[in-house]
């Protein structure tokens, strides 16, 4: 439960505290990034008292939000404790710290991204024109303040003394909050116009309308007290931030790590080449899909699991919170365990389980629970044929049972405890073994690789050792990463359409198989009848008898396949796929014969697990 206050407070007071380090940045504020033409803007808006949009902050000093933290950008390095960390308006902040408080040229940039610096000032004239744009009253003058034009030969602006700002009767907004400095220009001012009343109605008028608007300015400032959680930091950062970088579990946690002097993005950088197999000799984009904010779930995962196995805590977790909570010597700790585990993971994925690429993982987010069970368990145990099938199993029912679609953080502390107990012989609950289950029908659904059900039964074919239909080579992972196959249909799609085949059918995944692009354009939108004798013709020394093995090999009914048959095919190896889905999982598919598989094929459909190849 977070209380937050919301304040209207001097605008003056803020920019003090800043200038004294009261107020500053969490390390993981992106840095100032407005242009000159912004700057210009919000002046515009201050002195005339417009709404700017609040404050929030954060006051510094729960013991369990260690932030790093840095003054914000132009003032001059203070070694203070900060009182509160601004966590949304900090571009509007320092914008009016460096254009109306600090003495510096403020460091900005044009449109087009060029590197200036600037002075900012205010035409008195024109601030008290009604029919003056007031951003038109807002000058940005070059560093050293004079503006010229004709390549630098002209000068049309010369603000490079008080006199001459006095002549110009342009105001240095930056003197604004500075009590001493302002009556010194006020007094020159008036003493340089001594006998010019209209002159001094000027500024009278100036000073009553626009400084006093500017200084009496107030933001409303909403402020979260040091007892606000971690998790509830980061919701609130990423729901006000959202036009700026959003704030991850990664970013919150590295400004955390840092009070240790510890750079975890560039540790991450470091661990994503070990994830990656970045120098092995068999390379893969397998793991690409795994990011920082990934790889902490991970380690707190496995830290959450030996803290419960030592007595520590209760209970296996690794929610955003405790995420957020990862103590840094844990960090240090279990990171090498880990990256081991997702080295043993990927070699599980590539060895065992023909997951090749990136594209054929049916989830990303299985890889959290498997890395942390291969990190527990070392390589003696997870080279062990005993944990390969209990491994294989669970796999195998989480991907078909499609249990890691969603947010899975109860699942992957289930399936840590469950699998490692299954593998030391221990008494478990098999949660997610036990829950999955696979339709039959769902044969039918499975027309897009976008589905992880869809992944898994290409991954079991490559498993069976299928082969190309043209060069017989099998899609191992050693031939795959010679040359990608892709997914095609077997009874073209040209063909079904000709023929009145409905698309539910043949778009299916009962009709598609992985094939290299060769035997893919020889095959083209003809019936298989005339492909496969294509195939004969264009490949020397190619007899049927050995097409006809190939062909099997993808659990196809090679004698329905060349007679056109494609309903007799269809069903044929509809059985075949839910026999290897059946053999994967462990587990029985009880719908085969149900009302809804009858509807979807036309016949009750038993799982096969004979068929030759």
């Amino acid at each position: 439960m977070i209380a937050p206050t919301s304040v209207d407070t001097n605008l003056q007071q803020l920019l003090e505290d800043v200038n004294q380090g009261k107020i500053q940045l969490p390390e993981f504020q992106r840095n100032w990034t407005w242009d000159d033409n912004r700057i210009r803007g919000i002046i515009a808006s201050l002195s005339q008292g417009y709404p700017m949009g609040a404050i929030m902050r954060l006051q510094y000093g729960n013991p369990d939000i260690q932030f790093k933290y840095r003054t914000i950008e132009g003032v001059q390095t203070v070694d203070v404790v900060s009182d509160y960390l601004v966590l949304d308006g900090q571009q509007r902040l320092t914008s009016i710290y460096q254009a109306a408080f600090s003495q510096e040229a403020v460091k900005t940039k044009t449109e087009q991204d060029k590197e200036i610096r600037r002075f900012y000032y205010l035409s008195m004239p024109k601030c008290l024109d009604e029919n003056e744009d007031r951003v038109d009253a807002v000058y940005s003058i070059p560093e050293d303040r004079k503006v010229k034009e004709n390549f630098n030969r002209t000068i049309t602006l010369d603000l490079s003394s008080r006199e001459k700002e006095f002549e110009q009767k342009m105001f240095p907004l930056n003197i604004v909050y500075h009590s001493e400095l302002f009556m010194d220009w006020m007094m020159g001012y008036l003493d340089y116009y001594d006998e010019d009343k209209e002159a001094r109605e000027l500024f009278k008028s100036f000073h009553s309308k626009i400084l006093n608007t500017i200084t009496a300015y107030k933001l409303p400032v909403i402020t979260l007290d040091k007892s606000t959680p971690r998790e509830a930091v980061c919701k609130v950062f990423e729901n006000v931030n959202t036009g700026g970088v959003p704030l991850t579990v990664f970013e919150l946690v590295t400004a955390m790590f840092a009070t240790h002097e510890f750079d975890l993005r560039a540790d991450w950088n470091k661990c994503r080449k070990v994830i990656r197999g970045e120098g092995d000799s068999l390379q893969t984009d397998l793991l690409y899909g795994i990011d920082e904010t990934t790889f902490l779930t991970a380690v707190t995962l496995y830290t959450s699991y030996m803290d419960k196995k030592s007595g520590k805590t209760g209970a296996v977790t690794c929610k955003k919170k405790d995420v957020l909570r990862l103590k840094y010597d844990s960090y240090i700790a279990y990171r090498d365990a880990v990256l081991t585990g997702f080295q043993l993971a990927r070699n599980f994925l590539l060895q065992y389980q023909c997951v090749f690429r990136k594209r054929d993982l049916p989830y990303t987010t299985q890889l959290i629970p498997l890395s942390v069970i291969c990190a527990i368990l070392g390589k003696s145990k997870c080279d062990s044929p005993n944990t390969i099938k209990i491994l294989s199993q669970w796999y195998w029912c989480g991907i078909f049972g499609e249990m890691y679609g969603g947010a899975n953080e109860t699942r992957y502390a289930n399936d840590v405890e469950d699998v490692i107990d299954a593998v030391n012989g221990k008494e478990n609950p098999a949660r997610t073994i036990n829950a999955s289950f696979f339709s039959a029908t769902r044969l039918i659904t499975l027309q897009t690789r976008n589905s992880a059900a869809y992944k898994g039964v290409m991954a079991l074919l490559y498993q069976h050792k299928c082969r190309d239909f043209m060069n017989g080579i099998t899609i191992d992972v050693i031939n795959s990463m010679i040359e990608s196959p892709d997914i095609h249909h077997i009874f073209p799609e040209a063909y079904c359409e000709n023929v009145g085949i409905p698309r539910r059918r043949y778009n299916s995944i009962v009709n598609k198989t992985p094939l290299l692009p060769a035997t893919n354009r020889c095959i083209g939108g003809k019936a298989p009848s005339i492909y496969t004798k294509r195939i004969l013709k264009n490949v020397d020394g190619l007899t049927e008898t050995e097409l006809r093995k190939r062909i099997e090999s993808h659990f196809v009914d090679y004698d329905a396949l060349v007679a056109d048959d494609f309903d007799t095919y269809f069903i044929h190896r509809a059985e075949a796929i839910l026999g290897l889905i059946e053999e994967a999982m462990g587990k029985e598919i009880y719908d085969g014969n149900s009302e809804d598989t009858v509807n979807e094929f036309g016949i009750a459909l038993t799982p096969t697990h004979d068929f030759k190849s």
